[in-house]
């Protein structure tokens, strides 16, 4: 069965989201997962590998955390190189949303009805 457009949407800007996440501040991957997960209901299960993608790419680095409630916790932060890729892919998107916003307010306009029995 096809993936739906949304999900291929959502697949196509999680990358971006996660940098856009960890340019704020530096976070573990289950905060993250959890935040994407209300913002745009992408699954656990899709971060964790895009983490360890994102990290042997260079884009991302961890660090431990003690917690007094259990074990430390692996913490990333964006790396010089993940803040530059940040930096361009989200004025990538930004372009592209506007572009694309273009289009359907575009095709929005012409495919509206002209009036009927308009009084002259």
């Amino acid at each position: 069965m096809p993936e739906t457009i949304e999900i291929q949407l959502k697949k196509g800007v999680l990358g971006l989201c996660v940098l856009a996440l960890l340019h704020r501040a530096d976070s573990y991957a289950y905060e993250i997962a959890s935040r994407l997960s209300d913002a745009i209901g992408m699954g656990e299960g899709t971060i964790y590998p895009l983490m360890r993608r994102m990290q042997s790419d260079g884009l991302v680095e961890t660090y431990l955390v003690e917690s007094s409630a259990g074990p430390s916790r692996k913490y990333y932060r964006l790396t010089p190189a993940g803040r530059t890729a940040f930096e361009a892919q989200s004025a990538e998107w930004s372009a592209f949303a506007r572009s694309v916003d273009a289009v359907v307010a575009d095709t929005a306009i012409q495919s509206t009805p002209e009036p009927t029995g308009a009084a002259q």
